[in-house]
């Protein structure tokens, strides 16, 4: 069975295809292509108030494509879901109904909660060991979503209106930033040592470059050295010493400044970044629904 999941978010939309196979009794899921576009879609969305003719231009030609490639690698379900810049956006229906024309995809505008239960839908924790608490911190270009996974359950979940994209437009008030902190140190509170869970293109980008191995954590320490770096250099800087693109080098010290501020409110010192997205959660959540039919 092929499954394909096209998430449109404020910073980029991602389209993801993987083939599920049963091994005994438990799916493995095995990627098949991942396409990444920049629309960056609250860039206009966050100080105009709407998606621009352009990047509406942009979302109908992405969402063409997108289709296409499905087509070609047979897929057999699917879903499309918007985020954050989607949801602010006043022409935001208007775009769904032109993409509908144009490609037949129906895409869904999803809320901050459901995002964030996406996310959780990787099932992480759940491998993970028992003697610890786990937050996962999912930060986009509109939003961050955090869900809090204890004993086996999820026992907090909430979305943020602080992203990358916001930032980079000087659209976060202080309001945004004490809200946040209150709701974090009123609600992220375990017996068990907590870590972190990361999620977003940032955060496995500074995973990468960071050499960790895989299923090892990250430390605050290390965050906040590479923050400390980042914020002192120049876009054009970050690019040429990290042979970033421009999309990534804008943003990436915004997106740490979020992790950093939620660890430290929540006393986390370490961050596991095991690769998963909202795209991977889309797809296991077809697939649980999918069985749940039989």
């Amino acid at each position: 069975m092929k499954i394909a999941a096209i998430d449109i978010g404020s910073n980029a939309a991602r389209l993801l295809i993987n083939e599920v196979k049963i091994n005994g009794k438990q799916p493995e899921f095995i990627k098949l292509n991942l396409l990444r576009i920049p629309l960056r879609l609250g860039m206009d969305v966050f100080t105009l108030g709407e998606i621009g003719p352009e990047r509406e231009k942009m979302v109908i030609d992405s969402m063409r494509i997108f289709s296409d490639l499905m087509k070609i690698y047979k897929v057999d379900h699917y879903r499309a879901c918007a985020t954050s810049a989607m949801r602010d956006a006043t022409n935001g229906q208007d775009i769904i109904e032109q993409v509908k024309k144009t490609s037949g995809i129906n895409i869904e505008i999803i809320s901050g909660d459901e995002e964030a239960t996406l996310v959780y839908e990787n099932h992480v924790a759940e491998g993970l060991d028992k003697d610890f608490a786990y937050l996962y911190i999912d930060v986009g270009g509109g939003s961050t979503e955090l869900t809090f996974y204890e004993n086996d359950k999820m026992v907090y979940e909430k979305s943020f209106n602080i992203g990358t994209i916001r930032l980079l437009n000087n659209l976060v008030t202080a309001d945004n930033w004490y809200e946040m902190k209150q709701e974090v140190k009123k609600n992220i509170i375990s017996k068990k040592p907590i870590v972190a869970i990361g999620s977003g293109g940032n955060i496995n980008k500074v995973f990468s470059m960071s050499k960790t191995k895989d299923g090892k954590p990250m430390s605050l320490a290390h965050l906040k050295k590479v923050h400390k770096e980042f914020d002192e250099l120049s876009v054009d800087e970050r690019m040429t010493k990290h042979n970033l693109r421009e999309d990534r080098a804008d943003v990436l010290a915004h997106a740490l400044k979020i992790f950093n501020s939620v660890m430290a409110w929540s006393d986390i010192n370490r961050i596991f970044v095991p690769k998963i997205s909202v795209a991977d959660g889309l797809i296991h959540n077809i697939y649980s629904k999918l069985h749940e039919k039989k």
